[in-house]
């Protein structure tokens, strides 16, 4: 015989071994959940929000321009921080503005309805 044709024997099947199964014991059971599934609701944001697109100005570059969110200087650079994660591209606070590089206007709408702004025009 060849050392291919031999096989070692399996060895036989033990049970699995669940490192859980005695919390129950000792624990008790798991206090009950909430009758009812709670309701998530959208955060409330600013009221509204203005989207512009531009190019003059920017030394030929496109950016997408975010107005009238009316939101104080250190919840704007929040808000300036999350959208650039979200949206992969640069930007900065310009006065009471957001400015993103490149032409976001379409992904930046569905950001701004889940961040709970009411009103998106632009």
């Amino acid at each position: 015989m060849s050392k291919r044709d031999s096989k070692k024997p399996e060895p036989a099947a033990a049970p699995f071994h669940n490192p859980f199964s005695g919390l129950g014991e000792k624990l008790g059971p798991l206090p009950p959940g909430p009758s009812t599934p709670t309701r998530i609701e959208k955060p409330a944001g600013p009221s509204r929000a203005v989207i512009r697109f531009e190019r003059k100005g920017h030394g030929g570059k496109e950016v997408t321009r975010v107005e009238k969110l009316d939101l104080p200087a250190p919840e704007l650079e929040r808000w300036l921080r999350e959208l650039k994660g979200a949206l992969g591209c640069g930007g900065t606070v310009d006065g009471e503005d957001l400015v993103l590089q490149g032409d976001q206007r379409e992904r930046l709408r569905g950001l701004l309805e889940a961040r709970g702004v009411r009103r998106i025009s632009g």
